[in-house]
């Protein structure tokens, strides 16, 4: 009799912890559908075009990140290396895209395992584990979408990424690393959902860089299309192992061009921790603005007493005009080179002076 009552008791016990086990965490949602990203009224340009070259303002960057940037030229991603490169976790949400969202569970407790993102832009597949597993190895191979675990705080996703690959945190060469750690926020109202994201580098941001996106889920979720169809081809003349890039600040003489259209001092496009705060709108009206000259130049041959051996320079694929001092090219579309804006089309370039210096004075 006393065994009898033993297994009953071992018996409630059980079911009582299936049944907690089973019941979902208050106030969970469900995400799944397909999810459409809103990019008519926000932040527009930087998600659709794209960000203008040296167009730093209210990145928390450091000088190791600037200089990188600044370095960078376009046309690398003609290069067939660069052609269909994916865009890393912290940025992909940015983008244009569209993102079908659905739950993985137990087939026999029904306990949520994960929940997987299928991203169309370079078909990206991510998969966030629920199921509070460890963490893998710091050496553990690093991909695009890096490794995530979820948890529900409330009826809000709250979800942690490491081991991304290098890639960027913006479109127009600044980089982030393989260190990153992003944090991110799903809170869906209704048909809405709000990204929030905190990305933390300890090698190119000196500060968190806080990003939020809003989605709409869509009626019809068979108007999603999973397919990003990318093939790298040979988009020009290269010299094998040239990658198209700035050796200096000083051979990059595009540096001034965006702050000189907006009317913005140098300082304030080159990022920093600073332009993240308000404050440093007062310090903007004490500093010069930036001064942009596409006016062409005639300079003298310069004097030489030594023979002077003249070695061909590569301009990069797709730079167009033959040479180091072509400006950078359009980009991936393998169009006509544009000009000082970093790839957006546009009428062939006109050969520049080269600046003074970071501050851009001609």
């Amino acid at each position: 009799m006393h065994n009898v009552s033993r297994v009953a008791v071992m018996f409630l016990m059980f079911a009582g912890a299936m049944l907690v086990a089973n019941k979902p965490a208050y106030a969970q949602v469900d995400l799944t559908g397909v999810w459409n990203p809103i990019i008519a009224d926000e932040d527009n340009p930087e998600r659709l075009a794209g960000p203008s070259l040296v167009e730093y303002v209210g990145l928390p960057i450091n000088d190791q990140a600037r200089v990188w940037a600044l370095s960078y030229k376009p046309s690398r991603l003609s290069l067939p290396e660069h052609q269909c490169q994916a865009h890393v976790v912290e940025y992909i949400h940015r983008g244009p895209m569209a993102m079908r969202m659905w739950e993985e569970r137990d087939p026999i407790t029904g306990q949520l395992i994960a929940i997987h993102e299928n991203i169309n832009t370079y078909e990206q597949f991510r998969t966030i584990w629920m199921d509070g597993r460890p963490r893998p190895s710091e050496y553990a191979p690093h991909t695009w979408m890096g490794f995530s675990t979820g948890v529900w705080e409330g009826s809000m996703l709250t979800v942690t990424t490491t081991h991304v690959k290098q890639g960027w945190h913006r479109r127009d060469g600044v980089p982030a690393s393989d260190e990153v750690t992003v944090i991110e926020h799903y809170v869906r109202h209704g048909t809405t959902m709000s990204h929030v994201s905190i990305t933390e580098d300890p090698i190119f941001l000196t500060e968190p860089l806080i990003k939020s996106e809003d989605y709409n889920l869509s009626a019809n979720p068979n108007t999603f299309t999973p397919y990003w169809p990318c093939e790298y081809t040979d988009e020009g003349d290269h010299e094998r192992g040239a990658v198209p890039s700035y050796l200096s600040t000083t051979d990059n003489i595009y540096i001034p061009q965006y702050a000189a259209e907006h009317n913005l001092p140098q300082e304030a496009t080159l990022g920093g921790p600073e332009t993240m705060y308000p404050e440093f709108r007062t310090k903007m009206k004490t500093l010069p603005v930036a001064v942009y000259s596409a006016a062409p130049v005639s300079t003298p041959a310069p004097t030489v007493k030594a023979p002077v051996v003249t070695v061909p320079a590569t301009g990069g694929r797709g730079g167009g005009g033959g040479g180091g001092g072509a400006p950078a090219g359009g980009g991936r579309g393998g169009a006509a080179p544009a000009p000082a804006g970093g790839g957006r089309g546009g009428a062939a370039p006109t050969p520049l002076p080269a600046p003074a210096g970071r501050g851009g004075q001609q």
